[in-house]
């Protein structure tokens, strides 16, 4: 079950057409292969494959790049990886349909969507255990923290809302009702807005934080999936039309679209914010977006079924 859900790798990006200003990594979840790939952006070149099972879907790498978390709905767990040595470090069984991942930016807490249960797992990072269980909306997807880390949002595909919880009590203190089955959600670097792609509604709500309310809505292309921030513009992915969506943070103007492959949806910008990164599901590629030309400059292969729902970039030191 999917929950709502180049014949080799590609040259070198780091040439004069592109550059090599950025070094990070790639965690990639091919949901059809059932494994991690791990591909290094500078060189365009996958560094490792790591057999997850469960057909992973969901990923996210702790701020401190240690760590990456990796849920697989059809094994019911979370799997934890070792970024530096490439090898799983753990698993985690928490039930129920895992889909969307998040980790607070302290790293001592994983948030893990359940898809069935309207509910998200806390898992104590250290212990590697579900320590609680909060109540959200029903099917749960895209989670975020904001940067502060008091603040956890669920985007609730099926009740068309935003479920805000406080961190601290582990309540959800505010639903926000959005677009139409919001999907992946991102908060801004400030912690002021956050942004959801609505798969049902073909637009993107955009939220403000401090009065929980949805204050803006930016129509974007078919059923979007999730949204990247960069350089004061919204990039999302629509999964139907083999495109991103890009809009001006400030006017919420439309921009641009640019053609990435087939059903592009895990979407993330590098920590200089130079690139933005696609995951196509069905092109089986990672593209590379300039994000200051707004065009498409390079194309990784991955494995089958590429997703990487979530933060699915580590930064290298």
């Amino acid at each position: 079950m999917r929950i709502p859900v180049l014949a080799a790798l590609a040259a070198s990006l780091c040439h004069a057409s592109v550059g090599c200003a950025f070094a990070e990594e790639a965690f990639v979840t091919d949901q059809l292969s059932d494994d991690l790939m791990i591909v290094d952006l500078a060189t365009a070149r996958s560094v490792a494959t790591i057999p997850i099972g469960g057909k992973p879907a969901g990923v996210a790498v702790s701020a401190d790049g240690r760590f990456a978390y990796v849920t697989s709905p059809d094994a019911k767990a979370v799997t934890v990886v070792d970024a530096a040595t490439r090898q799983v470090a753990g698993r985690i069984d928490v039930g129920g349909g895992p889909l969307g991942i998040a980790v607070a930016p302290d790293g001592r807490t994983v948030y893990v969507a359940d898809w069935y249960a309207a509910a998200v797992r806390v898992i104590d990072a250290a212990s590697r255990s579900v320590t609680a269980s909060i109540a959200v909306g029903a099917s749960p997807s895209g989670l975020a923290v904001t940067p502060d880390g008091k603040l956890l949002l669920s985007a609730d595909r099926d009740d068309d809302s935003v479920s805000v919880v406080d961190t601290a009590t582990r309540q959800r203190k505010a639903v926000i009702k959005v677009g139409t089955r919001p999907f992946g959600v991102t908060i801004d670097a400030e912690g002021r807005r956050a942004y959801t792609a609505n798969v049902g509604s073909d637009d993107v709500s955009v939220i403000d934080l401090a009065e929980a309310r949805e204050i803006a809505r930016v129509p974007v292309g078919m059923r979007p999936y999730a949204v990247a921030l960069t350089l004061g513009r919204g990039f999302v992915t629509d999964q139907y039309g083999g495109t991103v969506s890009v809009f001006d943070v400030a006017t919420l103007k439309p921009v641009k679209r640019i053609n990435v492959g087939d059903y592009p949806e895990g979407i993330a910008a590098t920590a200089d914010g130079k690139r933005v990164i696609v995951a196509c599901w069905e092109s089986n590629t990672l593209a590379i977006i300039d994000a200051t030309e707004l065009k498409k400059i390079g194309e990784v292969r991955t494995g089958d079924g590429p997703r990487a729902f979530g933060a699915f970039l580590r930064r290298m030191e």
